[in-house]
């Protein structure tokens, strides 16, 4: 079954999250913006290193680190071509 935005990525993203990133024009709760199916995938792709960066000063959030599993969930939704 493939991974899909509002039922596996989605959930994975905190109110603070998605509120402190929409301040930086990062919509983590929107799906149009997130799959960018009409250009490279260039925001999905920007959140991924955001997320996986051991560098707190650019990761995202930048109060904890997402687990294997979620970086594994987040990058198999890419894999499986963004589903909604």
């Amino acid at each position: 079954m493939p991974v899909s935005f509002s039922k596996d990525i989605l959930p994975m993203f905190r109110k603070i999250d998605v509120d402190h990133m929409r301040k930086r024009q990062v919509l983590l709760d929107d799906y149009a913006y997130m799959s960018d199916a009409t250009a490279d995938h260039a925001n999905a792709r920007d959140v991924e290193d955001r997320l996986s960066t051991s560098d707190a000063t650019q990761r995202m959030p930048p109060d904890i680190q997402w687990t294997a599993d979620q970086l594994r969930a987040y990058r198999q939704w890419m894999a499986d071509g963004y589903q909604p």
